[in-house]
């Protein structure tokens, strides 16, 4: 059993050794995005939301 683990995290090493990871530069690119689009749909379904409560509400 810890033979299987053992050679289990081996391999999981071995396989992130391979792995095309981002510079920093490109990590704050691609997380600025996310967060712009995050906060940009949650403008537009906030602003539906609000159009949408005083359409049913309308007295």
């Amino acid at each position: 059993m810890i033979g299987k683990i053992s050679r289990y995290l081996s391999e999981s090493f071995t396989e992130l050794k391979k792995v095309n990871w981002l510079t920093s530069a490109e990590t704050l690119r691609v997380t600025s995005q996310v967060v712009l689009f995050a906060v940009l749909f949650s403008a537009i379904f906030g602003i539906a939301d609000f159009v949408f409560l005083k359409l049913i509400f309308i007295k």
